[in-house]
């Protein structure tokens, strides 16, 4: 069983950049490829980024690419996601997810196994 812990969230002004951090307690934390959802005020959850377990290859959602870097830290059991360049609309809720098995880089609700409780960004105008 893994769980996921996020922080790093909170209110920045459009242009400016913040770094969300996942915290994940398990052992099966090396092995499964991990990603970033959220979810706007009355929005569906959607993704936003994704890595393998290893770290070797990574995927972004049309809307972050450029702008948002997914990287992990296997040793110290961590997930991050660094934002730079932020929009208004990437005021969403944010959540560490864990893939539904070995390999498996979760891009959809359903190939999460595993979801952090969240962690709120805010992007003011």
């Amino acid at each position: 069983q893994v769980q996921l812990e996020e922080s790093g969230g909170g209110l920045v002004q459009a242009g400016g950049s913040l770094r969300l951090s996942c915290a994940a307690s398990g052992r099966t934390f090396s092995i499964v490829g991990m990603g970033w959802f959220r979810q706007a005020p009355g929005k569906e959850r959607e993704f936003v980024a994704g890595i393998s377990s290893g770290g070797s290859s990574t995927h972004y959602a049309d809307s972050v690419k450029g702008r948002f870097t997914i990287s992990r830290d296997n040793a110290k059991k961590s997930l991050y996601l660094q934002m730079n360049s932020l929009k208004p609309e990437d005021t969403a809720v944010y959540y560490c997810a864990a893939g539904s098995g070995v390999g498996v880089i979760p891009s959809r609700e359903r190939s999460v196994a595993y979801w952090g409780k969240g962690t709120l960004v805010t992007v003011s105008s």
